[in-house]
């Protein structure tokens, strides 16, 4: 990087779908603040998870690599902080690190790294989504009614959360990042929103509940895509279900009305970074865990490959980040450990041995590594394993037990038509193939996260004892009530 020393703010929402950005071209949803950040900085517009759900994605973050090379497959599998993050790298060598917010790690009293974390929000019971385990003769979401009932003008747990984390990040800013500290300091502050359940706060609900909102994408019963991954995911999150054309429309308008309500956090943690004097001397990340289908092919929540789930959002500015650039080279989570490592000042050869992302500043700067990009998905929903990289202008999607599928996603960005058994694609799909094994090979790596399922399920009580336990249709913040359904 060859750049000066500066301290790091990164900010990063959960389930946020990367089109939903005002910057991203969406034609509704109104993001302002982000859109600022983007303006004076550099926005990637294929960027996508290492998994698309929260344990996998926030554990790829923390350690920056992929799935296959670590574990922590699923949202039963949290980490633990037994391989070293640049959070634990960082604080050994004497800068303050310090969350705010949701983690998604395995439970408190665990070294994760940071100085300090404020109001974490950790898995449930140490031991998070145990149906996820399960993984043949899928089992049916007693919670997915949430998604629809939920949906609507108010205040959740979640919204409070929010504004509690927005708070503290504020305070800190004002407080603590003023103070002296020897070497650059890293703030981590992690938003819930735009998160299910879909219950936004009213003035950003009516926004856009009070006009007309289109359809999602390929919604309608006869136009659902018919691959038996997705026939699987809808089958077991059957969230669809309780949806009617009232409810449709809530839900649509409450995520609208999140991601504005998210923006208008960011917004205010930016402007107490700018109140504190320390806007000069501060680079941001702003990215997702992960994404969300909001209905498209008439699945909600992520888990899927498509780029609604598997791609984020991620915008970077600060000193020496190329502005008002705009990035299609495909790029990963793991380009954020290098370039974290490299934006305060401890990025030696030693730490970035054996890690697989290229420094996200280099990226913005022009690069075009020939390499390619992965997730992985191994969770709830799933029968297989499905692996997904991009390859120039096609994303190759390969299951362990399924057909793959293709996207040319420059002639079809909206990924409306599969070309996984086009025989005009098939030198394409031996290409895409051939890419992939030389990443890791699926079957293998298939296998083995099997095992480990197995093994944490016999722990937990065996599949009958796990599909009764249930499961909560979402996490619950600090200090809120637990209640499996």
């Amino acid at each position: 990087m060859g750049k000066p020393a500066k301290n790091l703010l990164i900010i990063m929402s959960d389930e946020h779908n990367p089109k939903m950005l005002g910057c991203a071209g969406h034609p509704i949803v109104e993001t302002p603040n982000l859109d600022r950040l983007a303006a004076r900085g550099t926005r990637f517009s294929s960027a996508y998870c290492a998994s698309p759900v929260c344990i996998p994605a926030r554990a790829s973050f923390a350690v920056g690599k992929y799935i296959h090379e670590i574990g922590y497959a699923d949202n039963a599998d949290a980490y633990d902080g037994a391989i070293p993050s640049w959070h634990h790298k960082l604080r050994d060598r004497g800068h303050k690190v310090v969350s705010i917010g949701k983690l998604h790690f395995r439970e408190e009293g665990e070294d994760h790294g940071f100085s300090e974390e404020i109001i974490p929000m950790h898995i449930v019971e140490g031991k998070g989504d145990l149906m996820g385990l399960v993984r043949s003769d899928l089992p049916v979401r007693k919670g997915a009614y949430k998604m629809a009932d939920l949906a609507g003008p108010g205040e959740s747990q979640y919204t409070f959360y929010d504004r509690e984390i927005a708070a503290r990040a504020q305070v800190w800013l004002r407080e603590q990042a003023t103070a002296e500290h020897d070497k650059p300091w890293v703030l981590f502050v992690s938003f819930v929103a735009p998160h299910f359940p879909l219950t936004a706060p009213p003035e950003h609900f009516y926004k856009y509940y009070d006009q007309a909102l289109p359809l999602p994408k390929l919604y309608a019963h006869d136009q659902r895509p018919t691959h038996p991954y997705q026939v699987d995911y809808r089958k077991s999150f059957n969230y669809d279900d309780y949806f009617d054309a009232v409810k449709l429309k809530k839900a649509l308008a409450g995520y609208y009305g999140l991601c504005s309500f998210l923006d208008e956090n960011i917004g205010k943690v930016l402007q107490a970074l700018d109140d504190a004097g320390l806007t000069d001397d501060t680079r941001v990340i702003y990215t997702s865990d992960h994404g969300d289908n909001l209905g498209s092919r008439g699945m909600w929540g992520k888990s899927t490959l498509f780029e609604e789930a598997a791609g984020v959002p991620l915008i970077m500015a600060g000193p020496d980040v190329p502005a008002g650039k705009a990035i299609d080279t495909p790029v990963s989570h793991v380009d954020a450990y290098p370039y974290i490592l490299e934006a305060v000042g401890a990025a030696t050869p030693a730490l970035l041995e054996g890690f697989p992302g290229v420094s996200l500043q280099a990226l913005a700067e022009g690069a075009q590594p020939d390499r390619n990009v992965l997730s992985e998905y191994h969770g709830m929903g799933s029968a297989t394993g499905a692996f997904m990289i991009r390859h120039g202008q096609y994303k190759y999607i390969y299951y362990v037990d399924y057909p793959a599928q293709l996207f040319d996603l420059k002639a079809d960005p909206e990924e409306l038509h599969d070309l996984g058994s086009d025989p005009a694609h098939a030198a394409t799909r031996e290409i895409c193939h051939a890419r992939l094994m030389a990443m890791c090979d699926p079957v293998a790596v298939d296998k083995r996260v099997r095992k480990r399922q197995a093994e944490l399920l016999e722990a937990n009580g065996g599949r009958d004892y796990v599909v009764r336990r249930g499961d909560l249709g979402f996490s619950p913040p600090p200090g809120a009530a637990i209640t499996f359904d």
